[in-house]
C-alpha cells in the first residue's frame, strides 16, 4: 500500500499503453524527459498555435519541436524563459491576448495523480501556466514516471503571492495546516515574471485537490496556487523503463 510517494508503474497500470520504445538499459531522468518530449509531438496539431509550459521537460519539448516548427503557426509561452527558448528555435511567439483558442497545451508537472490533478510551479511560472492552459482544448502533461503519485503534497506546493501580502498569506497558510517558506535564491526572494513572490508550502497531504485549490485561491493576497485540479491534465505521457506510457483522464 502506498502513502503518497511515487507509484511504481506497471505496463498495464491505469490503462497505460506501451509505445515508442523499450529499454535495454536504465535511462537517466533527462533521457526519460526527452522521450516524453518527443512523444508529445504526436499531439501537436498542424497549422495551429500551441501552448508551451515552463521547466526542464518543457525545454526538451521545445528542442524537439524546433526541427518540425514548420508544422505549427506558432506558440504561446507560459514564461519569459520559454518565450526566449522558442524564439531561439525560430518559433513565432504570440501574445495570449491575440489568441482566441489553442488546440493543445503541453507542459510538465512536479507531481501528478492517476486522476490528472497536478502540483506545478517548481519553475516559478504557475500563474501564467494556469492562464495559458485555461485557453487550450487539451492539456498534455509530460513527465518522467516518478512524478506519478497516489497523493499530492510531498512536493512543496507553490503559492504565488503579492509581495506586500507575503506575511499575512503565510499566517493563513499556517492556520490551514501548511508550513510556508519563502522561495529564495542567493539570499533574495525569487520573483516571478509577474513581479510576485512564491511561498512553498510543505506538510500537506492533499486528499481533495479541487477543494484545496479553491480554498487557497480565496486567500486575499494570493495570485494563484500551484494546484492544477480544477483544470487538470487530459493526457499524461510518462517516461518509464518500459517506454512512454499514456494515461488518459
Amino acid at each position: 500500500m502506498f502513502s503518497g510517494g511515487p507509484i511504481p508503474l506497471a505496463p498495464q497500470a491505469f490503462g497505460y499503453n506501451r509505445q515508442h520504445f523499450f529499454m535495454t538499459r536504465p535511462m537517466t531522468q533527462d533521457e526519460l524527459k526527452q522521450a516524453v518530449a518527443r512523444a508529445a509531438l504526436d499531439y501537436v496539431i498542424d497549422g495551429e498555435i500551441i501552448g508551451v509550459g515552463t521547466g526542464s521537460t518543457a525545454n526538451f519539448f521545445i528542442d524537439a519541436l524546433g526541427p518540425v516548427k514548420h508544422r505549427i503557426k506558432g506558440a504561446v509561452a507560459s514564461s519569459d524563459a520559454t518565450a526566449a527558448r522558442l524564439r531561439s528555435h525560430g518559433i513565432e511567439v504570440f501574445d495570449l491576448n491575440a489568441v482566441e483558442r489553442m488546440a493543445v497545451y503541453i507542459d510538465g508537472a512536479d507531481e501528478i495523480t492517476a486522476s490528472g490533478a497536478m502540483i506545478k510551479g517548481g519553475g516559478a511560472a504557475l500563474t501564467r501556466e494556469k492562464i495559458v492552459a485555461s485557453v487550450a482544448q487539451k492539456f498534455v502533461c509530460i513527465a518522467d514516471g516518478s512524478k506519478l503519485v497516489t497523493m499530492l503534497g510531498a512536493f512543496p506546493l507553490p503559492v504565488e503571492v503579492i509581495p506586500m501580502a507575503r506575511a499575512v498569506v503565510a499566517r493563513k497558510l499556517t492556520q490551514l495546516g501548511g508550513q510556508p517558506r519563502l522561495r529564495t535564491k542567493d539570499g533574495q526572494p525569487v520573483l516571478t515574471d509577474n513581479g510576485c513572490e512564491i511561498l512553498d508550502v510543505t506538510g500537506l497531504k492533499i486528499h481533495d485537490p479541487k477543494a484545496l485549490e479553491v480554498q487557497f485561491n480565496a486567500i486575499v493576497g494570493v495570485v494563484t496556487v500551484g494546484l492544477f485540479a480544477q483544470r487538470g491534465a487530459d493526457i499524461a505521457l510518462l517516461g518509464t523503463v518500459d517506454g512512454v506510457q499514456t494515461l488518459k483522464f
